[in-house]
């Protein structure tokens, strides 16, 4: 196999590792665990299935947390179908699949969907993992398909506006179960 193709090969499967491993389960709808949120100030639209929180937002359900100035929840007859979140910035937490770690992300505009099975940041979005960094000024996971997006937007001077990874490199002394050193 070229050196080259290795490479890209690493690269990709430490990416979907860094955004797979971290908000592919969002909300989890099927759970027991109820979703908590707080905030300063609420309101609810029951006829149109609609609950804005704004002032220091909080929801949390077991591990994950989402913080933000601004939150709307919009329900339907199935239950909570979509969560929208804006904060400077919002911000996105979620312990790892492998319980190693927490996926960090933030954006000014955070989006859930149940029904299209898709986790959205928009505006300066980054998610950090591990020493990991993914950043674009758009970042979509399809949930379901297990697919990521990103876009990178206009140069603003404050970037170039091009979608950045930051891949942190593998240990190369790993210590076996028996104290020994092994080499990956």
């Amino acid at each position: 196999m070229k050196p080259e193709t290795n490479r890209y090969q690493s690269l990709l499967a430490t990416l979907l590792t860094i955004v797979m491993t971290g908000p592919a389960a969002a909300f989890d709808l099927d759970s027991d665990t109820p979703i908590k949120v707080t905030a300063d100030n609420a309101r609810l639209d029951d006829g149109q299935g609609i609950a804005t929180y704004s002032g220091a937002v909080e929801l949390e359900q077991g591990g994950t947390h989402l913080n933000a100035d601004r939150v709307v929840l919009y329900r339907t007859e199935e239950g909570l179908s979509r969560i929208e979140a804006t904060g400077t910035p919002a911000r996105y937490r979620q312990p790892t699949g492998e319980g190693e770690g927490e996926t960090d992300a933030r954006a000014l505009n955070i989006t859930w969907s149940a029904t299209d099975s898709r986790l959205t940041f928009e505006r300066e979005a980054v998610i950090e993992q591990n020493g990991n960094l993914f950043r674009g000024d758009v970042i979509h996971y399809d949930t379901a398909g297990r697919v990521v997006t990103a876009e990178g937007g206009a140069d603003t001077g404050e970037g170039n506006g091009r979608v950045e990874m930051v891949i942190q490199p593998r240990s190369t002394n790993r210590q076996g179960s028996d104290g020994s050193s092994e080499s990956q």
